[in-house]
């Protein structure tokens, strides 16, 4: 009973969060931008102690996120992967379904990191802007990495010792320990698996409630981050961060326009039957941005294709709770991004590293507001990437717009998965096979 209420406190101040948090982030950046380019106008003493304060305010507010992003990282490994090792016992149709979310996140993660790079060559930012936002963000270097051969590469992904590698922010070796972690949990007695989880679980849900009490002062932190970046890099703030956005959303519509030759090619649908079932789905997505909210327009959807009452019943539940096909692929472009923005080439090493980070922390997805799972599934693929994390206090005040697209793909995915799901299941069921995407 007492973990009811504790998960509905947690869910309550989430739901609030995404209500109202997005609207009055948003009002306050562009506030903030507002004030810090009238400031450029002013004397060299007023405007430098103006961007001296605010800056203070809001690495003080990033700070506060930064403090939960390792142990998160780590619960939230665990739990989401004991979590989809539990949908996979519970059926051939559950495992099939994970199967496919594991393989689709993966692919998903090398697609952003490949279609931003080709965004950011063909549409790059002018340089003009680049320069201007990089003089103000050159307060928060990079981290530059020594060039490493393959063997060191390979290496590094073992970690000798965890605990140094958390302290060092090593996201790569600690992200495969927990991931080994998390495999063996799965594999304990009930008991003792119950205890762990349960454990890891409320260990989450604290660092979440910490990382939602941090975000109701999103609004000051993102002003005062705003009102330092403009005051020193002047309009190119405004073309930074229009860039940005559309750049992402593309990489989230690409996403989602690879969900149609999924239906069409696994799933055996016709592509004019999936455009036509998707279009109430694919609206409620775009009204909510939540794919809970969606499920039931998903299921009448999943049903008007032909699915199997049972199949759909089982997986896109476990796809709307597992499933994220648009996250791995914009996480690891928000790294890249922001690589571009300050001036940093990432090594081809920090470059594989961050895309596997973003595939694994993909598993462990959970259903909370995009401002919430933003901080906690990017900066990881940042410190991988090597490149600062804090730029990622302002990006997420228009994270609103972009997470839009994620939805969009997301719900788009959970209906291509669950056709080829069934599909797969059909052919197994004929051929004594387990026919999957792997």
């Amino acid at each position: 009973m007492k973990d009811q209420a504790l998960n509905g406190s947690i869910d309550r101040q989430a739901s609030g969060i995404k209500r109202t948090r997005p609207f009055l982030v948003l009002a306050a950046l562009l506030a903030g931008l507002v004030l810090g380019l009238l400031a450029t106008g002013s004397s060299d003493g007023a405007r430098s102690f103006l961007v001296q304060s605010a800056g203070l305010i809001g690495e003080l507010w990033l700070d506060a996120l930064k403090m939960t992003v390792i142990p998160l990282v780590f619960a939230l490994l665990v739990t989401g992967v004991a979590r989809s090792a539990e949908a996979a016992k519970a059926g051939r149709v559950a495992a099939r379904t994970v199967v496919w979310v594991v393989a689709i996140c993966t692919a998903s993660a090398v697609i952003g990191a490949l279609v931003i790079q080709l965004l950011l060559h063909a549409f790059p930012l002018s340089s003009a802007a680049a320069e201007a936002l990089r003089g103000a963000i050159a307060a928060t270097p990079a981290k530059d990495a020594p060039i490493a051969g393959a063997a060191d590469v390979i290496r590094a992904i073992i970690p000798t010792n965890v605990f140094a590698a958390a302290s060092n922010g090593d996201v790569l070796p600690l992200v495969v320990f927990a991931m080994f972690f998390a495999v063996a949990v799965s594999r304990i007695a009930v008991e003792q698996r119950r205890s762990l989880v349960g454990f890891f679980e409320a260990t989450a849900n604290a660092l979440l409630m910490i990382i939602g009490w941090v975000l109701w002062a999103a609004p000051l932190g993102v002003f005062a981050l705003a009102v330092a970046l403009a005051a020193e890099a002047g309009g190119a703030a405004f073309a930074g961060l229009a860039h940005y956005v559309i750049l992402l959303c593309a990489v989230g519509a690409t996403v989602t326009l690879l969900s149609y030759p999924l239906a069409t090619l696994f799933g055996g649908v016709r592509l004019a039957e999936y455009t036509r079932a998707m279009l109430p789905p694919q609206s409620v997505a775009i009204s909510t941005r939540s794919s809970l909210a969606s499920l039931p327009a998903m299921l009448t959807s999943a049903r008007a294709l032909g699915v199997r009452e049972e199949v759909a019943d089982v997986t896109l539940p476990i796809a709307v709770a597992l499933f994220r096909a648009t996250g791995p692929a914009m996480n690891v472009a928000v790294a890249f991004y922001v690589a571009h923005w300050v001036g940093f080439e990432p090594s081809v090493a920090q470059m594989v590293a961050a895309t596997a980070v973003g595939a694994v922390m993909s598993y462990a997805a959970v259903s909370l507001p995009g401002e919430v799972s933003f901080i906690s599934s990017i900066a990881p693929i940042a410190i991988a990437l090597g490149v600062p994390v804090g730029p990622l206090g302002l990006l997420i005040a228009v994270e609103m717009i972009p997470d839009i697209f994620r939805t969009l793909g997301n719900v788009s995915m959970d209906v291509a998965v669950t056709a080829a799901v069934d599909r797969s299941s059909r052919q197994g069921s004929a051929a004594g096979d387990f026919p999957d995407p792997v």
